[in-house]
């Protein structure tokens, strides 16, 4: 059991602002309900205006910041990720569904590894420039926006962070950074560690808050961008209210439904491996979880006896996420896991159910990994996100059939091919409508590769050199 850091020094307060009025939030245990913190600090009206206050005054000079500086910054601020990873990574179990030996593990490295990409774009993000062929010598600068909200989801505060806060800050923008009302404590934990790397006063900003925080946000006049990670529905809502104040820029990365394909060629040891991952991580509370995978016939029988006898081995991995030798974790509250298992139960009347489907254990929200054989093609299991350990199996036989059923959904965040031919592989990633597409791996973040979707998953890109397009 992971030790932690005692209850009275959670930081619960907004970062470089003071909170203005008395509104207080409630972080409550995933594993029995009980009150974690009821003292963090909620942002209203009047703290969202100082936020914005700040971040617009501190804008001019951190815009001027040498590069080097910057990156000195960023460098400094992943060190100090790395020093203090027991105290974030208990924050992120306490009251989240992230299990430490995953955070530490996994989660930890791969944001440390983001501020370091973007420390060192500081500096090489270059414009372009035309000959004179008209007599005009022609010169493009990218410019760094300004004042930029970022809102993150419950189930990923460190990594939503690191993936909107690097590319922002290395292009000199100010940032004002909300997670979740659900889990604000390990993003708040970072105030402190953003003073002790020397972002001056206003350049990163943290406040917590629901829905209003959110709203006021988007609709600020001030804020020159807004990124949110979350679901589709609200998307939709911050980019309408971003249209009706002051159009300002909006990146969001929002839910997915995403296809794995495996043909009789492949690894099957590989492609299991990585497909019964890939809707397991974070018990399936993931938005590019691997919930659909398409098999070919001739394979399909001995796939799903192993995808069976493979979900039905790792039960003894679920637990409390400050169990260090637990490797998935309950769903996020009871109203996600009726609602998980409301899809469950409609499921059965769609598809064949091969195992899961019920409570883990008496007390607590944990889901047993589930398997559907063939649902009907407009099955709702089909069509719609679960966000939880929830798979479909889908027999096939034809190529160009497999790819219109891959790309049948509202959504397209991302997909995956198991084949050793390496011209179907390319072939068919071009023809899948998912934004990220992985040969032999699926769920797959690198710094280095943009990442976001097609259709109702989003607009913009997250990672990569595309992402210093969104704050430029």
């Amino acid at each position: 059991m992971t030790e932690g850091i005692a209850t009275n020094s959670f930081e619960t307060r907004l970062f470089y602002v003071d909170a203005q009025t008395l509104a207080r939030l409630s972080c409550y245990s995933t594993v029995d309900g009980s009150i974690v913190t009821s003292n963090v600090h909620e942002a209203v009206d009047q703290d969202v205006d100082a936020a914005v206050t700040a971040a617009s005054a501190a804008f001019p000079s951190w815009a001027a910041f040498s590069p080097e500086k910057r990156a000195c910054i960023l460098h400094k601020f992943a060190d100090l990720m790395e020093r203090d990873a027991d105290n974030l990574a208990y924050l992120e179990a306490v009251c989240n569904v992230k299990p430490v030996k995953l955070f530490r593990g996994y989660e930890l490295p791969q944001a440390v590894s983001i501020f370091r990409y973007y420390a060192g774009w500081c500096g090489k993000v270059h414009g372009e420039s035309f000959p004179t062929s008209n007599g005009f010598l022609k010169i493009v600068q990218r410019e760094p926006l300004g004042v930029c909200a970022a809102i993150t989801a419950f189930n990923a505060p460190i990594m939503g962070m690191a993936m909107k806060a690097t590319p922002c800050l290395a292009t000199g923008n100010t940032l004002i950074m909300k997670s979740s009302e659900r889990t604000p404590l390990s993003t708040l934990y970072l105030g402190k560690l953003a003073n002790e790397a020397g972002f001056p006063p206003g350049v990163f900003n943290i406040i917590s808050g629901g829905a209003l925080a959110g709203s006021l946000l988007a609709k600020h006049m001030d804020i020159d961008q807004v990124s949110f990670t979350g679901s589709a529905f609200i998307g939709k809502q911050i980019a309408q209210a971003a249209l009706r104040s002051n159009l300002k820029r909006v990146a969001l990365e929002l839910g997915g439904k995403s296809p794995s394909i495996i043909f009789p060629d492949a690894k099957l040891d590989v492609a299991l491996s990585w497909c019964v991952n890939g809707i397991l991580v974070l018990s399936g509370q993931v938005c590019f979880a691997s919930s659909r995978v398409y098999v070919y016939e001739s394979i399909k029988k001995q796939v799903v006896e192993q995808m069976k006898a493979s979900f039905e081995s790792v039960e003894e991995l679920f637990g409390d996420p400050l169990d260090e030798d637990v490797e998935f974790p309950p769903l996020f509250n009871q109203g996600h896991f009726d609602r998980v298992k409301g899809f469950i139960d409609r499921g059965k009347e769609e598809a064949t159910l091969v195992t899961g489907g019920e409570a883990m254990f008496a007390k607590g929200h944990w889901m047993q990994p589930t398997i559907f054989v063939d649902p009907t093609p407009d099955a709702e299991i089909s069509r719609e996100e679960v966000f939880g350990p929830m798979v479909i199996i889908i027999g096939f036989t034809d190529e160009e059939e497999v790819v219109a059923q891959a790309n049948n959904t509202q959504f397209g965040l991302a997909g995956a091919i198991f084949t050793q031919d390496i011209n179907r592989a390319v072939r068919i990633a071009s023809a899948i409508s998912c934004g990220t597409v992985g040969i032999n791996c699926c769920g797959v973040l690198d710094a280095t590769v943009p990442f976001g979707g097609y259709k109702q998953s989003g607009l913009g890109r997250e990672l990569g050199q595309d992402a210093l397009a969104e704050y430029t």
